[in-house]
């Protein structure tokens, strides 16, 4: 018994002795092994860092100039490397600017992704940034295939035997840390899906917040100039009316004063109704007339006004694209935020420089609205730019840019209200617009308007003002206006021009006033009215009792009553508060000669 008993204390101690053995040796292996993997992971990545860093400084130019051809080139170039799975160049904003990917391979991802040089198992994934003379320009990213199974053994040939015992030994243990990786994956999902959710809840959040904020502001700014323009239009006729009734005489000192007093008095009321007209263009009240626009006819109009308007400091350059398609606007408005946009561009190059104007067809993708703070529908669009080489703007200004009333420029030398003008006309017009600046490298206003599908433009008609002498009448108007002061000074305008008017404060009492007298030939209604009938509702009806009837709308703040979608409606005649006496005469009698 007791040599059977040593036998089995020797035979234990040989096993547990190759037990011990076996695991030192699996160790050894697993070290040595790791040594290995960790060396060729280190190697493998420099490598790729090397091809990344190749790849930055061939695009680097490229990206500079927005050459998306040589851009391309490059990507092409470093592909052909059979060992390269995936390479993607994006542009300073994180927009994908060109992709290659093998066969059967997954692309680079649609926005950069954070810088990192890491070891993957599908292969080393590399994002490094693009810089040039201390500018960063965009990111590159690259991944490399990954190795093949002979490849793998070739390498780990020495330790192919170990492996295998390892898994013979640890069958078990493999078997649960599988259900834990897929446990392990399943919640990494989880955690992915729930990042993306409160990402796409943040964003949405934000642009609700955004578009509410816009939204109070416009409110708030276009109600205040609806009231601004009854009492300008009232300030800036009775001046005028001053100016008729009492000449300046000649040689009169006194008279010469007073007459000073009065233009300066006009021209700030004049100044005062340029700013509510602004104060309008945010709030997207203003009425629009939209025609079908050649911005390539347009801007080449515009250049040589912006040439004398800006000065000889100030190189004008235009690129305009080839076969830009039309868009649908008012003329008048977008010629006035394109200068708009010419004078910041100036203001913010105090020492002279170069202004581009550049035209284009552009494509908004939904992956692009998406990222949008505001509502933008995918689409095609013309794209206008103004690029300045200016000061620029840091992202705290870049955020209130289009704010009313922000400015950055000194007391007195800015309204704030440009750029909030240009986002309520090009937002109103169902555009987009989109600012990319950077300090001491100057500005870029992105301008894109919907495309509009017409054969043709037909050259724009100029109507010439009729001659002062031409523009009297003795036909009857009938002026609706609530606003007392208002009323009273339409009606002197008009009684002075040779008209008989019939006065009224309301919509019932313009329909009774219009069956009293069938004589009246013009309704000269405000399309804000108390009493249950708006002007649009009073012209409907009178209309109908007399078909004949031309009718003129006035008001200082558009609804819907006259405007849809942001344009008068067909056939509509507006003049706009506040109006002078010329102006008045002259759309007075072109309404009734029509």
């Amino acid at each position: 018994m007791k040599p059977d008993i040593v036998r089995f204390s020797n035979e234990m101690r040989q096993f547990g002795l190759a037990v011990v053995s076996a695991i030192a040796v699996l160790l050894a292996g697993g070290l040595l092994g790791a040594k290995t993997e960790e060396a060729y992971r280190q190697r493998s990545v420099e490598q790729a860092k090397v091809q990344a860093d190749i790849l930055a400084a061939g695009v680097a130019g490229a990206l500079a100039f927005d050459d998306q051809k040589t851009v391309g080139e490059n990507v092409a170039a470093i592909r052909r490397n059979p060992q390269i799975a995936a390479v993607g160049v994006y542009d300073v904003t994180g927009v994908l600017k060109a992709r290659s990917a093998a066969s059967g391979a997954t692309g680079p991802p649609d926005r950069a992704p954070p810088s990192s040089a890491r070891f993957h198992r599908n292969g080393v994934v590399v994002a490094s940034p693009v810089i040039q003379q201390g500018v960063r320009l965009g990111e590159v990213y690259l991944r490399t295939a990954p190795e093949t199974l002979s490849d793998t053994l070739r390498r780990h040939g020495g330790l192919a035997l170990l492996v295998i015992m390892a898994v013979m030994a640890l069958a078990l243990l493999a078997r649960n840390t599988a259900e834990l990786q897929r446990r392990s994956a399943a919640l990494e999902d989880a955690n992915l899906r729930l990042l993306r959710e409160m990402d796409e809840k943040a964003r949405a959040e934000e642009a609700l917040r955004q578009s509410q904020k816009m939204e109070a502001l416009g409110q708030l700014t276009g109600g205040v100039a609806h009231d601004f323009n009854n009492l300008l239009t009232v300030i800036m006729g009775g001046l005028e009316t001053i100016g008729r009734a009492a000449p300046p005489q000649v040689g009169d000192p006194t008279s010469a004063r007073l007459h000073r007093a009065r233009d300066m008095a006009l021209q700030a009321a004049q100044r005062a109704a340029t700013l509510t007209s602004r104060l309008l263009a945010f709030a997207r009240r203003q009425p629009l007339e939209p025609r079908a626009i050649d911005v390539n006819r347009m801007v080449s109009g515009l250049a040589e006004l912006m040439r004398s308007t800006l000065g000889e400091a100030v190189q004008v350059e235009t690129v305009l694209g080839a076969g830009t398609w039309l868009t649908l606007a008012d003329i008048g408005q977008l010629e006035s935020a394109l200068l708009n946009l010419a004078v910041n561009a100036r203001d913010a190059m105090p020492d002279g420089g170069h202004l581009t104007i550049e035209t284009a067809n552009a494509a908004l993708d939904d992956a692009y609205v998406a990222a949008q703070s505001e509502p933008v529908a995918a689409g095609q669009y013309v794209m206008l730019a103004v690029t300045d080489t200016g000061v620029g703007m840091d992202k705290q200004t870049l955020e209130h840019a289009v704010e009313p009333f922000f400015t950055t420029k000194e007391v007195g030398k800015g309204t704030g209200l440009g750029l909030s003008q240009v986002y309520g006309f090009v937002r109103q017009s169902a555009g987009h617009i989109r600012i990319y600046s950077e300090l001491g490298e100057g500005t870029t206003v992105r301008l894109y308007l919907p495309r509009y599908r017409a054969a043709e433009v037909a050259p724009e008609e100029r109507t010439d003002e009729a001659l002062p002498g031409l523009l009297v009448g003795d036909e009857t108007v009938l002026l609706v206006e609530d606003h007392d002061d208002l009323r009273a000074h339409s009606a002197g305008l008009l009684r002075e021009l040779g008209y008989r008017v019939i006065e009224t404060a309301d919509g019932p009492a313009a329909l009774a006033a219009l069956e009293d007298n069938p004589d009246i030939a013009l309704l000269f209604t405000d399309v804000v009215l108390p009493g249950g009938m708006n002007g649009r509702q009073v012209a409907d009806q009178a209309r109908a009792r007399q078909p004949g009837l031309k009718v003129l709308f006035t008001t200082g703040y558009t609804r819907n009553a006259i405007v849809h979608n942001g344009a008068l409606d067909p056939g509509v005649q507006l003049i706009s508060k506040p109006y002078s006496f010329s102006e008045l005469a002259a759309k007075v009698r072109r309404v009734l000669d029509q």
